[in-house]
């Protein structure tokens, strides 16, 4: 008969276990979140972690950031920072009791994988882990930019772009009615989705568009824009109802328009027509009239007509010929031209 042992692995997990509990072996074990810390610019970041120790004596913590060189970022006793932190870090730091650290006002450069050191003097050997942290702007609210907000059914192509003015690393997508859009064999999206082109444009192309922009931290959806599609036969219509439309306003502003009152006055010819009782007779101001004689009476104006009143210059007679007086005791002058004779004192006396 074959008798069968028990295997005697069992019995020396149970020895080390109880010998690492009674304290043969002091450890210090470290866990931190797992997955990355997502940081906005900024605000504030806590990189938590916990950590375990059979020691009742307070650890050194030690935080480093992982670069081609390690960074050391702070070190405590405790929650007491030990030395001088770097400029950067000054006012920003704070180590809590359980090994977490706090990040107040976040930089795009604080971005990277942080490494937590926890020892205690009386352990032997020391805990650590790492945490990721990023770092990103919140977006800024999009808006979708198209050329027009109507076009023709059949048209090759059109273009919807979406633009925002902040934000990292951001990611679009592209909704009409609500549902997401994907590439289509007339839906085609650029590389990074910031534009959607609609290739041989038909009427179910119509509707309610917007894109929608995220990041770690934010998600953004645009204001909604209405893509109108016109029917080619609709076109048709509309081109001939606004041609009717304008040949019936422009021959009404035609009708209707005349000259004004002011300007027929200052549109009077230069010739000015007087009016008598008996005829009607056309006067030129610019033209030279015989002086009336002595024994005519001057011509006075005609009495105003029912028409619009011209103001007119009075006919003024001319002034009548002086003859000079002979002075007593002076031979009479004759005057040039008289061919009758002059007497004087009896006798007949030629010029």
């Amino acid at each position: 008969m074959v008798s069968h042992r028990a295997p005697a692995f069992p019995a020396i997990r149970q020895i080390l276990l109880v010998f690492f509990l009674s304290g043969g072996v002091q450890t210090v074990n470290v866990t931190g979140p797992g997955e990355p810390v997502r940081g906005t610019l900024g605000s504030d970041a806590l990189l938590s972690v916990h950590y375990a120790s059979f020691s009742t004596d307070l650890p050194i913590i030690r935080w480093q950031l992982r670069r081609d060189k390690p960074l050391t970022v702070v070190q405590s006793f405790g929650t007491d920072v030990i030395g001088n932190l770097r400029p950067e870090y000054r006012g920003r730091v704070r180590v809590f009791a359980n090994g977490s650290l706090q990040l107040q006002g976040l930089r795009l450069a604080d971005e990277g994988t942080y490494e937590v050191e926890v020892s205690i003097t009386d352990d032997t050997f020391t805990g650590e882990t790492s945490v990721n942290l990023t770092v990103d702007e919140i977006i800024s609210t999009p808006r979708v930019v198209m050329e027009t907000s109507a076009v023709l059914e059949h048209t090759e192509a059109f273009t919807l772009n979406c633009s925002h003015a902040n934000g990292t690393r951001p990611t679009y997508s592209w909704l009409k009615g609500g549902k997401p859009l994907a590439n289509d064999t007339r839906l085609l999206l650029s590389p990074d989705h910031k534009s959607l082109t609609i290739t041989r444009v038909k009427p179910q192309d119509d509707g309610i568009y917007l894109c929608l922009v995220e990041n770690p931290v934010t998600s953004v959806r645009s204001t909604p824009v209405r893509l109108t599609v016109y029917r080619r036969s609709s076109l048709y219509f509309i081109l001939a109802a606004g041609g009717g439309f304008l040949l019936v306003t422009l021959v009404t502003v035609c009708a209707c328009w005349g000259p004004s009152k002011k300007e027929k006055q200052h549109n009077l010819p230069s010739s000015v027509k007087y009016v008598d009782q008996n005829r009607t007779k056309s006067v030129d101001p610019h033209e030279e009239r015989p002086a009336p004689s002595v024994s005519q009476a001057p011509v006075t104006a005609p009495p105003p007509s029912h028409g619009p009143q011209i103001p007119t210059k009075p006919m003024v007679p001319p002034p009548r010929a002086h003859k000079p007086r002979p002075s007593p005791g002076l031979p009479a002058v004759k005057p040039a031209g008289d061919s009758k004779p002059v007497v004087k004192s009896g006798a007949l006396q030629q010029p």
